[in-house]
């Protein structure tokens, strides 16, 4: 990977990342009919959800970069196998008794 530049958009500076991909990944048959741009979007919402996985991105910065609101940063994530919501038993828990409470 290589970073060539930082860009300017809606005020914020932003960077430019090239990856090289073999051409017989892109030829792959469940990926040859993506153009570029479209594999370039799913490797980006890949990359977002992975960062949200590992608790590194909240949703809403993942959401960002993946190029959709939250919302749909949201929904996408069960087409990746990742838990919208990563809460330990405790916290689970405590989420319940709260809601149990504001019944």
């Amino acid at each position: 990977m290589k970073k060539y530049a930082q860009k300017q958009k809606a005020g914020r500076t932003m960077q430019h990342i090239s990856i090289q991909i073999p051409d017989d990944t892109v030829a792959a048959p469940h990926v040859s009919l993506a153009s570029p741009e479209r594999i370039g979007s799913e490797l980006l919402l890949l990359a977002a959800t992975k960062l949200f996985e590992m608790g590194r991105l909240s949703s809403g910065a993942a959401a960002k970069p993946a190029g959709v609101p939250r919302p749909i940063f949201l929904s996408k994530l069960g087409e990746y196998g990742v838990d919208t919501f990563n809460l330990a038993e405790k916290e689970l828990t405590a989420e319940a008794d709260i809601a149990a409470r504001l019944r």
